[in-house]
């Protein structure tokens, strides 16, 4: 992730007519940037720590390995240590059997130097999924021609609605800004009894890999925000890009940090694209 420094990067105009750019300076201190992941499944339970970059900064991201990691029950005397794993270049639990529980609270620790930093997330209770469907649709407005998925559940919850689904294509993540497929209970949830279509076509013989996390506010916030800041263009009647508003606190040290912590429950499906599909 890239940091946007405190220098406004934008256009602004004193009228129609006149244009007054700003000088972007010189470049600021880098900032410790976090994303952290606590689950009820212990493959997806790390800590990724890197340093910032400039905005338009292409040189390799700098990985943090020497901070002390470890997440606490509030309450209790529970310590779950992480360390630093050169393969995964991530701090993960000691322990690979710990996992989050439904109803338990969590807070991620991290030392690194001078700076401590702390976060908390509910483990929340996870929604159903009944069945993950594809089928091979024709060319439709807005639509290309291919195979679509479809996810059918279950979401009884009046509350804390806030869902994530990420998606791996044959072993690749879909990472770029429009595969960030979020959704809360603004508009009701009914659609996903129904069946929530995926925006994009996969081809015969895809293996397709469906994550659904039920995230936190503040997790899902960080969420959207990022989303709101990867299609900002910078244009006119864009508004100035910022950072997204980071759940993690700075209990001590230099007062800047950046990234998230998750905790979720997560529930997995993985299908493979078949033409024969009836």
């Amino acid at each position: 992730m890239k940091r946007l420094t405190g220098i406004v990067i934008a256009v602004l105009f004193w009228s129609c007519q006149e244009e007054v750019i700003l000088d972007l300076g010189t470049k600021s201190e880098l900032v410790p940037t976090i994303e952290a992941y606590w689950t009820d499944q212990g493959i997806f339970n790390e800590v990724k720590m890197t340093l910032s970059k400039d905005y338009y900064d292409s040189t390799k991201v700098e990985v943090i390995s020497d901070a002390e990691v470890f997440v606490t029950i509030p309450g209790t005397e529970k310590v779950i240590p992480f360390e630093f794993l050169g393969g995964t270049k991530s701090y993960r639990p000691r322990n690979p059997l710990e996992k989050a529980v439904v109803g338990e609270t969590y807070q991620l620790h991290i030392k690194w130097r001078e700076n401590i930093y702390r976060a908390e997330g509910v483990m929340l209770e996870p929604p159903k999924v009944d069945s993950v469907t594809w089928r091979f649709e024709e060319k439709r407005p807005f639509r290309d021609e291919g195979f679509y998925v479809k996810v059918f559940g279950k979401i009884p919850f009046k509350e804390n609605n806030n869902y994530r689904i990420r998606v791996i294509e044959n072993d690749t993540l879909k990472n770029q800004r429009g595969d960030y497929l979020l959704f809360d209970d603004t508009f009701g949830l009914g659609f996903f009894e129904k069946g929530l279509e995926l925006g994009y076509t996969f081809k015969e013989k895809d293996r397709v890999r469906l994550e659904l996390f039920r995230l936190n506010r503040d997790a899902y916030d960080y969420l959207n925000q990022l989303v709101n800041l990867l299609f900002n263009d910078g244009g006119l009647f864009s508004p100035p890009p910022q950072n997204p508003k980071t759940n993690i606190r700075v209990m001590s040290g230099k007062p800047e940090v950046l990234g998230y912590f998750v905790v979720s429950p997560v529930l997995t499906r993985t299908i493979l694209i078949q033409a024969k599909y009836d």
